[in-house]
């Protein structure tokens, strides 16, 4: 990946404050008398941990040129898993989309959730948050020339989102006659602003940020945008033993 992703993923690391984490107590049924096992038991029994990560999302998780999981989210993931197991190839990463995260933890699919998870009421209806470890607002990116700098100026006008995401409830709630374009990955979204079929792109801040940077011609013209929400790993509901154990570890 480009240097300035590195530099963006080293800073946010040194950043980070409140890395703490709370999982879950996930007991299958026991069977012809078995002693119930843990989730956080049967990933050290099986001597791995599955973690749901984005793949086109930098710098908090993409896919390197040499097809390997890198990014910000990853290198978490990366502790996690030399702390967990004593080594941290013993992480498998699983790629996930925005508005899948959830059913990965309901399917067993994934352990734990490190996918720029924002923390919101509903999403914790369905899964358990451990601690935050970042604050993260709303932005909005437009090409330079027709920069968009208040929400009032996107009237008319046609606003990219990613399904699934904050941004994509923020501006469904609030904003319901606004003309939005809804893509499933972070890939699709950012091609269909450089290609101009949309005028602006909502995403979190901190992301539009780190593309901007990289993308020379573009401005995060709203750099703040709704309430500050957190960012958080996520584990399956219930699974209280490794919520736990996550929360005791980042601190």
């Amino acid at each position: 990946m480009k240097k300035t992703f590195k530099t963006l993923t080293a800073l946010l690391a040194t950043a980070t404050l409140a890395f703490g984490l709370t999982a879950c107590n996930d007991k299958e049924p026991a069977k012809d008398g078995a002693k119930t096992v843990s989730s956080l038991e049967q990933i050290q029994k099986d001597g791995k941990v599955r973690i749901g990560v984005f793949s086109d999302k930098p710098p908090f998780g993409y896919v390197d040129a040499q097809g390997k999981s890198q990014g910000f989210d990853v290198e978490i993931g990366k502790a996690i898993g030399k702390d967990l197991l004593g080594d941290e190839n013993k992480v498998e990463f699983i790629l996930v989309d925005a508005a899948n995260r959830a059913e990965y933890l309901l399917s067993k699919k994934v352990d734990i959730i490190l996918a720029n998870f924002t923390v919101t009421n509903e999403r914790k209806e369905k899964v358990d948050f451990a601690n935050p470890y970042m604050k993260v607002a709303l932005g909005v990116v437009s090409k330079d020339g027709a920069v968009i700098t208040d929400v009032n100026e996107l009237k008319g006008k046609k606003l990219i989102v990613n399904k699934g995401t904050t941004a994509d409830a923020y501006f469904s709630k609030n904003y319901p006659d606004m003309d939005l374009l809804k893509f499933d990955q972070n890939t699709e979204a950012f091609e269909a602003l450089k290609d101009g079929r949309g005028d602006a792109l909502a995403h979190d801040n901190t992301l539009l940020f780190a593309w901007a940077i990289e993308n020379k011609g573009y401005t995060v013209g709203i750099k703040n945008l709704g309430d500050e929400d957190v960012i958080a790993p996520a584990v399956k509901k219930g699974d209280t033993e490794l919520l736990n154990w996550l929360n005791d570890e980042i601190n």
